[in-house]
């Protein structure tokens, strides 16, 4: 293995996107150098220390900030002789970032006031009143045309859309958040996530158009994967009032009066089989007329991690049929060879549905089935 000469560092240092250079920091000097022959490239001399720097994503352009003064300087590696300084004066500049296309640079000033975009091919500029966060909550497209800007007024958080082209306001929608902690683009970006604060455990998905198409409220949304339109919601409901075509089953446990007095039975067998000493009784399903309550646990709100919303979902093998549970429901697997759900409570049964009924079987060696009613 072998190493170059030492050399002087005072700041950071990063990379550029081509792995071709290497910008060193050394207190209000910018050093660029070849990573293949470590010989100076560049070198630049910003007006104080430099805090943080950052490559623009074509590897020609790079900004620095100096955090002792509200503003930033960048550099391009083409033309030594350009160079561009932004100063936000009074508001200050709390974060700066580039643009996907390398000819814009975004910074948001001190408290969140705005955020502004500036262009390096001219002197526009654009502005985007109250952003929710300084470091966060800005989000490109994959192919950079488009950005989604999380901004917070009257208590209530938006997203606003901006095309990256012309840096104009495409559209505004508030979203149902409480405390909206940051937001990301779909792999395909044909849809926005944003994530609630730790405090509301909240995922939702939304359309650019600002349609709320999932989110965690109890609810199931069948989305088209090709269009994200939700063309099936079903709602986990605490009381289930009809017209209804779903079917409650209710578990009726009923004890068997077995006459064993003529049975000989040791003393052995009875502390092997604990089924024969805890007695007999028969499980049996009663279809419930609506309206029916759902006995429901509100989680804990003094303990950490509360388990609430809908656990688990699944689809059956022929795709007709999708199941979700919350507690006290352990685990749940459909049959791959036929249209049934099996379900492990942790109690000493197992439970099935399938579409014709509902029956259950003893989980230990004596298994019994029960049909349903």
């Amino acid at each position: 293995m072998e190493f170059t000469e030492a050399y002087k560092l005072a700041g950071p240092c990063c990379f550029s996107p081509n792995s071709r250079y290497i910008a060193v920091a050394v207190d209000y000097r910018l050093v660029i150098r070849d990573t293949l022959s470590s010989k100076v490239v560049q070198l630049f001399s910003c007006l104080d220390k430099i805090s943080y720097i950052e490559w623009a994503n074509d590897s020609e352009y790079i900004l620095c900030g100096l955090n002792k003064r509200p503003m930033i300087q960048a550099w391009s590696l083409t033309q030594p002789e350009w160079t561009c300084k932004i100063d936000e004066g009074s508001a200050g500049i709390a974060y700066s970032r580039w643009s996907p296309y390398s000819r814009h640079l975004l910074t948001t000033s001190d408290f969140q006031l705005t955020l502004t975009v500036w262009s390096l091919l001219n002197t526009a500029c654009v502005h985007v009143q109250g952003p929710k966060y300084g470091s966060k909550g800005v989000s490109f497209t994959k192919d950079g045309k488009y950005a989604a800007i999380c901004t917070r007024r009257d208590c209530k958080d938006y997203v606003n859309l901006l095309s990256c082209h012309a840096w104009k306001i495409m559209g505004v929608f508030a979203v149902d958040t409480l405390d909206l902690a940051d937001i990301e683009w779909s792999p395909d970006d044909n849809a926005i996530v944003i994530w609630d604060s730790p405090l509301e455990f909240k995922v939702l998905i939304y359309s650019p158009d600002g349609r709320c198409l999932s989110n965690y409220d109890q609810m199931l949304r069948v989305l088209n994967h090709l269009t994200w339109k939700t063309f099936a919601e079903f709602m986990h409901l605490s009381t289930v009032r009809g017209p209804c075509r779903a079917a409650v089953f209710k578990e009726v446990v009923e004890p068997l009066h077995l006459d064993m007095s003529e049975l000989c039975l040791s003393d052995e067998f009875l502390q092997g089989n604990s089924d024969v000493s805890e007695g007999h009784f028969r499980v049996m399903y009663e279809v419930i007329e609506v309206p029916i309550s759902l006995p429901f646990q509100k989680p804990p709100s003094d303990k950490p991690n509360p388990k609430q919303g809908i656990g688990l979902m699944s689809w059956s093998k022929d795709s007709r049929y999708i199941h979700t549970h919350k507690d006290p429901i352990r685990a749940a697997a459909w049959d791959p060879t036929c249209t049934r759900l099996v379900l492990c409570t942790g109690s000493s049964h197992l439970y099935m549905w399938t579409p014709s009924g509902a029956y259950c079987t003893r989980s230990r060696s004596a298994a019994r089935l029960y049909p349903y009613l």
